[in-house]
């Protein structure tokens, strides 16, 4: 998983470099495989300034070219432009003599002296194209600036610059699969505040587009929560979102996409925007469908539902999406959409992953959805969405919000002993100390007295459910190298037993045994079911293989006995009967 280091400050505020909130992660468990630098602009303009175009006149052998003096700071320098907008007096971004720049799909070009058509070029007047601000090659960017000629291109563009962390995350830590979610580890960490999104400025504009939605199938769908919003424009993203995307590995695609994508890097939560004018009835319906029911999904292939495969339906139960795996073609944001319903659930966790496994699909969503999300941020991460996109693509909220929540999830409840506590860790830690961890972790302490207290722990957190876990969470903020090594663990107190050699002693085994006059058998490890069956300790053992080659390899042998004795018999009706053989 990968997190932006300016993304994540925006959660929690820090002066330390990259490299040492790393080392602050993997003290907690997220361990940090890598660290580097991004670049929205490669090596960030470094070599292209800002000039002024002080001449400009037709080049006297090529009707598309002019020929330019450019006042660069240092010097005036003669430039040779095809862009068909150049004029004298603009204030442009000029690349200089030895500078690398590269385009925008990251491809470099070497700025050298050059005769163009018997006319000196010294430097490039730049398009955007050319230095990777953009993909417009329609001529060269006239700037709006009293900067300075010779004053650093970056001082104006200012690109911005990122560290990308990527965390190994553990399938036991999905409460920290998103900015969020990091960001409460390092404030448990740090003893620190908090930075929440704020939403208080969420209001219903008006309820224009009202959509029902039903639930048929509560246990695949425990929270379900949605709401519309109206006229919208579809664009392209600003370039703040897409640098936060692009940080961590994503494509940018539309204003609409790009935020519910932000959101569910932001909070850990995701989110699905249908096309609102395609949903049939205005009317969502979550449930199941019958088996081999083809639906075409975004990447534009017919699938085959499986009975278990939770969807989301209009009216008329025509499937719009996989729940918590896939959107489809016909229900996804186009150019043309001016109306979206914007959904926000909790999925089950087992249903998700069953439908993942059979349809080979692994996204961000069902990765999330699969672990087990925060089913308490539901409606909180929709209004942080709704009004993200109001601000992309304006539009008016024109719903209230819709939240199916029959049964609550509740917190995890159960005692945990200090004496446990310290004996599993090996130290007897200040009983405030825990405490503070714990309320740091966001995990409430209630009936406590001297030996035991009961803790409640947010479901968000599938990890914590036992005593140990508690601990392991204790240890984990407290330090695993502030656990002093008992005396009798020291290396100075155990025997030094040299380490065996497994091939060597293997192949010692093979020489000693072929130097008396056997033959070593290599048999395949494929073998019939029968001979499993002939004896009891194997009976109804076998392991099947699904592609098999043939009745007589159709199970993994459980015993060298019966391909030995095959060999003995393959041999022996061959009239060779000294046989000596291992395996």
């Amino acid at each position: 998983m990968k997190i932006s280091y300016n993304w994540l400050k925006q959660f929690i505020k820090t002066d330390l470099s990259a490299e040492k909130v790393g080392k602050a992660l993997t003290s907690v468990g997220l361990e940090v495989e890598h660290i580097e630098v991004y670049e929205q602009i490669k090596e960030a303009l470094k070599g292209v300034v800002i000039g002024e175009v002080i001449t400009c006149e037709k080049h006297p052998d090529a009707d598309k070219l002019s020929v330019t003096t450019v006042n660069i700071g240092s010097e005036i320098v003669p430039i040779v432009c095809g862009a068909p907008n150049v004029a004298k007096g603009q204030k442009v971004a000029v690349a200089t003599v030895g500078t690398d720049i590269f385009n925008a799909k990251g491809e470099p070009l070497k700025i050298k002296k050059a005769k163009i058509r018997g006319q000196e070029s010294q430097g490039m007047i730049c398009a955007e194209d050319e230095i990777g601000l953009g993909n417009s090659h329609d001529g060269i960017m006239v700037l709006d600036t009293n900067l300075p000629n010779g004053t650093p291109a970056s001082e104006y563009f200012k690109p911005e610059s990122d560290f990308t962390i990527e965390i190994g995350l553990t399938p036991n830590h999905i409460d920290a699969a998103s900015h969020y979610g990091v960001a409460r580890d390092l404030k448990a960490l740090w003893k620190t505040d908090l930075q929440k999104p704020d939403i208080q400025s969420f209001t219903v504009d008006n309820q224009n587009l009202n959509i029902e939605v039903i639930v048929e199938n509560t246990e695949a769908c425990p929270r379900y929560a949605g709401l519309t919003i109206s006229g919208i424009k579809v664009q392209e993203s600003p370039n703040w979102l897409k640098q936060r995307l692009l940080a961590i590995g994503l494509s940018p695609i539309n204003n609409i996409v790009d935020a519910t994508n932000y959101v569910l890097h932001d909070l850990g939560q995701p989110l699905h925007a249908f096309d609102a004018d395609k949903i049939t009835g205005k009317q969502v319906r979550v449930k199941t469908l019958e088996k081999n029911t083809l639906f075409k999904t975004l990447d534009k292939q017919d699938r085959k539902l499986s009975e278990n495969d939770l969807m989301i339906c209009d009216a008329n139960s025509n499937p719009l999406c996989i729940a918590g795996v896939f959107g489809g073609l016909e229900s996804g944001i186009s150019e043309q959409t001016q109306n979206i319903f914007l959904e926000s659930a909790y999925f089950s966790p087992n249903y998700v992953r069953k439908t993942s496994l059979f349809h080979g699909l692994k996204t961000d969503a069902s990765f999330r959805f699969e672990r087990g999300i925060d089913p308490n941020i539901t409606v909180f991460a929709l209004k942080r969405a709704a009004l993200l996109i109001k601000e992309l693509a304006g539009g008016q909220i024109s719903s209230e919000i819709v939240d199916i929540y029959p049964k609550i999830i509740e917190n995890f409840v159960f005692e945990v002993k200090y004496k446990n506590i310290d004996r599993l860790i090996g130290k007897v830690l200040d009983r405030t100390l825990i405490k503070q961890i714990l309320n740091g972790l966001e995990i409430g302490i209630s009936q406590e007295d001297e030996e035991k207290f009961t803790v409640s722990v947010p479901p968000y957190r599938v990890d914590c459910q036992k005593e140990a876990d508690i601990v392991e969470e204790i240890l984990r903020i407290y330090g695993y190298d502030n656990i002093e090594l008992s005396p009798y663990l020291n290396t100075a107190y155990l025997a030094d037993f040299q380490k065996v050699d497994r091939l060597k002693t293997t192949y010692q085994i093979i020489q000693l045994l072929a130097a008396n006059g056997f033959c070593e058998m290599f048999n395949n490890s494929l073998t019939k079911p029968a001979y499993a069956d002939s004896l009891e300790q194997f009976a109804n053992k076998n392991v099947v293989i699904i592609n098999k080659l043939s009745a007589d390899l159709e199970v993994m042998r459980q015993t060298l006995l019966f391909s030995g004795l095959e060999a003995v018999s393959y041999n022996i009706n061959r009239k060779n009967k000294e046989l000596k053989l291992f395996e």
